[in-house]
């Protein structure tokens, strides 16, 4: 389900950005890439992003999921996005002392 997920949101995500571009330039991308507005495969693309922002209403009623790390290892996680930092919390109380 998870794919399914991706694939909506990637559609919806086309969708946007081709509402924006005829919202501010009068651009119509999709028609742009793909023959014109009444060509078939445009339309395949706006059906497809109409039924992806269709099964995208029920993702806003879900509950939101947090990421929690403590519930895992019973600590915090202050990790970075790019790297692991170093635990400084098993630090020696002789190493402390100056």
């Amino acid at each position: 389900m998870d794919t399914l997920k991706r694939i909506a949101l990637t559609l919806v995500i086309i969708g946007a950005i081709n509402w924006g571009l005829i919202g501010l330039f009068d651009f119509d991308l999709v028609a742009t890439l793909f023959g014109g507005q009444d060509a078939l495969l445009s339309r395949i693309v706006y059906s497809l992003v109409g039924l992806a922002g269709l099964l995208s209403i029920p993702y806003l009623f879900e509950p939101a999921r947090e990421h929690n790390d403590t519930a895992a290892t019973g600590r915090l996680n202050y990790g970075t996005e790019f790297a692991e930092e170093e635990d400084f919390s098993r630090i020696k109380k002789e190493d402390n002392d100056l």
